[in-house]
């Protein structure tokens, strides 16, 4: 049962603010990363600037976008996703970006490559090939091709110019997708990445890839614009993948990642209270701050009784519960945002009732609202 003095806490703790590098946050509420596919050839309109603007107003303290394509013919596999280049889609973000701003928001686009996990002859450039590490796909069958050095060099550069292009168009710092199974993913697990030229075998040679690419990011934006880094253990359809299976593995993952200029680490996972090794209570987020000694963002289920397992964890309906349990371990700094998915898809105002310890009355989530951008 909740006490009162734990409901009491919860506003207290996540309306503390927060800084790194240029950015500070007037809370600890992150809106987390969500595609939804309502930007037509791949430009965010009105509807997406006023979708993430009524979120802002309501206390949101940083938004994350959806995942955004880079700058690659096989970067993506729909043209309802936005993109992130081109003069029609970054006139469409900046347009994003002042209506944020305009409502007292902080806000960081999610620059994103799919990888080996394209969908040949889907948009936005049907004739691109799925391309990955080493043309194996997620279940380690073969498919598409293997990216060559050439190919790696223009994805880094892909990732950079976006970077650069976030900084300039006002954004307040940016998101590397590097989680759930999609291209820099795939460079770190050991399933899709066969490699043998020097970007693939233990883990170290594994995180190479996203290493430099960090580098690459880092060097296109000022020092001080924050890079934020998104990891998972789970892949899409791979719910028990790990790319660290102790401390120690996951402290060789992220070394070469903080040294690269990574500022925040955003852990993912599907269930925020599980612990990630035997012996701690201390869930991915915990660990991940733990080994790095860098800023990190929970994630996982928050503020919902129905927890996300999977494909259907989107379809199934869910009421809006209480987040004590995630308080105390903020308390305690185990990690230092929570970002929050669908239960802000449900409630726009879910951030400003949890602030105000009026989370009985946030609104339940269902699938239904998939189809518009409320």
């Amino acid at each position: 049962m909740t006490s009162a003095s734990q409901t009491a806490r919860t506003p207290q703790t996540l309306d503390r603010p927060f800084s790194v590098g240029s950015l500070t946050l007037p809370n600890r509420i992150v809106m987390a990363p969500m595609t939804r596919e309502f930007s037509p050839g791949g430009v965010p309109g009105a509807d997406v600037a006023e979708y993430y603007a009524r979120r802002a107003a309501a206390g949101v303290g940083l938004i994350i976008t959806e995942g955004t394509y880079v700058d690659h013919a096989s970067a993506g596999t729909s043209d309802r996703v936005p993109r992130f280049y081109g003069d029609d889609a970054l006139e469409g973000w900046r347009k994003v970006v002042d209506a944020v701003h305009g409502a007292g928001g902080k806000i960081i686009p999610q620059l994103w490559h799919v990888g080996i996990t394209r969908d040949e002859g889907k948009g936005p450039v049907p004739s691109a090939p799925a391309a990955g590490p080493s043309g194996i796909d997620l279940d380690g069958q073969p498919k598409g091709s293997a990216l060559t050095a050439e190919d790696l060099a223009d994805v880094i550069r892909a990732f950079a110019d976006a970077a650069a292009a976030a900084e300039r168009i006002g954004f307040d710092g940016v998101e590397l997708h590097g989680a759930h199974g999609y291209l820099i993913d795939q460079f770190l697990w050991e399933r899709t990445n066969r490699r043998t030229d020097g970007y693939g075998g233990d883990i170290e040679a594994r995180t190479r890839f996203a290493a430099e690419l960090v580098a690459a990011v880092r060097a296109a934006v000022s020092p001080d614009f924050p890079i934020f880094f998104r990891l998972s253990q789970w892949k899409a359809g791979s719910y028990d993948a790990r790319l660290a299976h102790s401390p120690e593995e996951l402290e060789r993952l992220l070394t070469p990642l903080v040294n690269a200029g990574v500022d925040v680490l955003h852990a993912s996972t599907r269930r925020y209270w599980l612990p990630e090794f035997e012996g701690s209570d201390l869930n991915l987020a915990g660990w991940v701050k733990k080994v790095s000694g860098k800023p990190v963002v929970t994630v996982g289920s928050v503020g919902l009784d129905q927890e996300f397992i999977g494909p259907k964890g989107w379809a199934a309906p869910s009421a809006s519960t209480g987040i004590e349990p995630l308080v105390e371990r903020l308390e305690r700094d185990e990690f230092d945002l929570v970002a929050v998915g669908r239960a802000l898809i449900a409630d726009p105002e879910w951030a400003a009732k949890a602030l105000e310890s009026r989370l009985a009355d946030a609104l339940p989530f269902d699938k239904s609202l998939l189809k518009s951008l409320v």
